[in-house]
């Protein structure tokens, strides 16, 4: 019977990476899939997954692991994504994220002597942009908007410059991000925890290498279309001019890297307060929000334009609620499936036959889901597809949970930025006139290097 569930497991994730791959709504076809293992476990009665409470029948037991998921998330994940996504929004409705572009985009006028140096810099910079503003779409494009006309006019090609703009996203890192938060909560820690104690120390060696393999990458691949890139210089109309002072005091820009700081200072790991102060994501960004209020206020000095940028923030929880947590809820119904048919002991089972080790089994995952990241276009899709599962396929190849999570977590935000079909791919190539696939393969090469590294890395310093 295993060898039929694993077959049958197969056959769905074929299938749903099929209809992903054509673009169908992610949710609905994983919402499905999930179901139809849940069905078929119970048909097989391989290790069927029942509600807490039953409703007494199998039929309507399936439509109760929706609602119960649903709440579950809510009650979990869900209203600190929810958060987090209205205040990025609100950010962006009142310009501070802008600001803060702004500013930290300073320093590369700098090194116009060196273009490829300066588009190398730029990676960093926007990672650290990145950990404060969890859109990679929406810090693409506002990264478009400023620092790719200066990257074009010191003299690097189109492509260079939207290649070291989609490596700033390459890592989901820091408390804000929607992988993260769950990543934190399938081994047990606090966001801010993890981001320091697991993320940061992986993250920093592999952006080094991230860096080395894209200034050559780029510099390789625009001397070897040199007449391409002679074209696109000539074509100075195409080139955005680059981004105006915001419309706004400045000082705004401390406003997106607010609650990162509170959760810093505040973090059981500084020692600073006595007994410790224990701060949530959630708590610190509605009181960020607030402060922000104070700010918008006082610039204004119009109480309903103030009250009218408050509603930036319920739109963008709206939002996040239709994209990252449904897709969360459908990813989980789809994961349940998945253990139902019993595919992680299948999985462990055939692994272990095969002669492999843990750490070789570990680094075939992180491979497996970086190229899934890049099939559907999306981290967040694929790490919420294979997260929840990880747990148990670390515990029963005798490895801590953060070993599995942590590097497959980070994997597949770097398979985003490999695929044609990602949103922050598609978006800043379209504004650039650059072809999606262009870009994409631009960057294929270097992150395979990339995550190479950090397999290798993360399992040798483990």
């Amino acid at each position: 019977m295993s060898h039929i569930s694993f077959f049958l497991c197969i056959i769905t994730i074929t299938v749903t990476a099929i209809f992903l791959y054509r673009k169908l709504n992610p949710q609905g076809v994983l919402i499905l899939a999930g179901l139809t293992m849940l069905a078929l476990a119970l048909i097989l009665n391989v290790q069927p997954l029942i509600p807490a409470k039953s409703t007494g029948s199998a039929v309507f037991d399936l439509v109760k692991m929706v609602e119960d998921t649903f709440l579950g998330n809510l009650s979990r994940a869900g209203l600190m994504i929810m958060t987090i996504g209205g205040y990025v929004a609100f950010m962006n409705h009142i310009q501070a994220t802008h600001a803060l572009v702004y500013i930290s985009m300073k320093p590369l006028v700098f090194f116009r002597r060196y273009p490829y140096l300066t588009a190398t810099v730029a990676i960093p910079i926007g990672q650290l942009l990145f950990i404060t503003t969890p859109s990679a779409a929406g810090l693409g494009l506002l990264l478009v908007a400023s620092v790719y006309p200066v990257l074009v006019e010191i003299g690097v090609s189109k492509l260079t410059a939207l290649s070291v703009i989609s490596a700033a996203t390459l890592f989901d890192q820091g408390p804000g991000s929607a992988n993260t938060a769950l990543a934190a909560e399938l081994i047990g820690q606090t966001n801010v925890a993890y981001f320091i104690a697991r993320q940061l120390p992986l993250v920093i060696p592999s952006t080094g290498v991230v860096m080395t393999l894209f200034y050559f990458n780029n510099k390789y691949f625009d001397k070897k279309d040199a007449a391409r890139q002679r074209a696109e210089k000539s074509e100075k109309a195409e080139v955005p001019k680059t981004s105006a002072k915001p419309d706004v005091p400045l000082v705004l820009a401390l406003l997106p890297i607010l609650p990162l700081a509170l959760l810093i200072v505040f973090s059981p790991y500084t020692g600073l307060f006595e007994p410790p102060i224990m701060l949530n994501t959630t708590t610190a960004m509605i009181f960020s929000l607030f402060i922000s209020l104070l700010f918008v206020g006082c610039h204004t000095r119009n109480m309903r334009k103030t009250f009218e940028a408050f509603s930036g923030f319920w739109k963008g929880m709206g939002n996040v609620f239709g994209s990252v947590v449904t897709l969360i809820v459908a990813s989980e119904i789809f994961s349940k499936g998945l253990i139902s048919l019993g595919f992680i002991d299948s999985l462990v089972n055939y692994s272990t036959h095969t002669g492999l080790s843990g750490i070789a089994i570990a680094a075939v995952f992180a491979l497996i889901i970086f190229s899934t990241a890049m099939l559907m276009g999306s981290g967040n899709a694929a790490f919420f597809s294979f997260g929840p599962l990880l747990p148990g396929i670390a515990g029963q190849l005798g490895m801590p949970a953060y070993s599995l999570v942590l590097p497959l977590q980070l994997s597949a935000s770097m398979g985003r930025a490999a695929s044609p079909i990602a949103g922050v791919i598609v978006a800043i190539a379209g504004v650039a006139g650059v072809s999606p696939i262009e870009l994409a393969k631009r960057n294929t090469l270097p992150l395979t290097g990339s995550i190479l590294f950090l397999i290798a890395y993360h399992f040798i310093t483990l």
